[in-house]
């Protein structure tokens, strides 16, 4: 058996910036294992299969290690692929996740697209000293979402230079951290890791900015964000927030084309 298979560029002018994730159409689900093996074979942050459904498509997401709730990258970059070489002729692709409902993918006419994702639930929590060991420097604030950690501070700089260790880090039961500041040139910085899950650090991590988008919307008092995540391939990303849903839009590329044997 012979899939296709796609590597995109997501949330990245052009190649080699922006997250990589491969992108596998399917007309029916395989084996979890499966879909599993192939995502660890990939060695992508993200692996995202699709089937029809309707007159829209089931989505899932795998990095190396686990299947995930949510990932925006490759989901920008499966609609990408649906939009560009799968023949899909309109300008609004519905998805439905079996862990996180409904996510939209519009594309724009400035060849940018949309993703309409819920928006995280965040709160904000004393600092424990079990979460932030793994941190060279110590955060201002401290916020939990669903999925994620999420440390404040109060400069691009400390962003920028930031060591962890990944060992550390994997101790703490979540599936990652988010590091974030106000930006110099944007209105936010931030970085994510998440060992535990299999990726050390993710260079654009979409669904991050669903629990970015609500803190920085509440500290700067503004709706509309621009953001870039500092990895070392580094992605530009644009926020919008709608109360219970959050709109982030971005560009990719692709990178490859081709076949996997089973």
């Amino acid at each position: 058996m012979y899939l296709n298979i796609y590597q995109i560029d997501a949330f990245a002018e052009k190649a080699f910036e922006g997250n990589p994730a491969a992108v596998i159409p399917l007309d029916s689900w395989l084996p979890d294992d499966l879909m599993q093996q192939i995502a660890e074979e990939n060695n992508l942050s993200e692996t995202a299969f699709y089937i029809p459904d309707g007159d829209g498509f089931q989505i899932r997401w795998f990095t190396p290690g686990v299947e995930v709730d949510l990932c925006g990258h490759a989901t920008l970059a499966t609609a990408h692929v649906i939009f560009q070489h799968e023949g899909f002729s309109g300008k609004l692709i519905k998805f439905v996740s079996p862990r996180s409902g409904v996510l939209e993918v519009e594309l724009e006419v400035d060849g940018q697209m949309t993703l309409n994702f819920p928006t995280d639930k965040i709160q904000q929590l004393d600092i424990k000293e079990d979460v932030i060991p793994g941190f060279s420097i110590r955060p201002k604030e401290l916020w939990r979402g669903l999925s994620d950690y999420i440390l404040v501070y109060d400069d691009q700089s400390k962003i920028q230079n930031m060591t962890v260790d990944l060992n550390e880090l994997a101790k703490v039961d979540t599936r990652g951290f988010i590091i974030t500041a106000p930006g110099d040139q944007v209105d936010f910085v931030s970085r994510w890791f998440g060992p535990r899950v299999g990726v050390n650090e993710d260079p654009v991590t979409g669904s991050a900015h669903t629990s970015l988008t609500p803190l920085w919307t509440e500290k700067l008092n503004k709706n509309d964000l621009t953001a870039i995540q500092l990895s070392r391939r580094t992605g530009k990303l644009s926020c919008k927030m709608l109360g219970e849903r959050v709109k982030i839009s971005g560009r990719a590329v692709t990178f490859m084309v081709g076949k996997v044997e089973i």
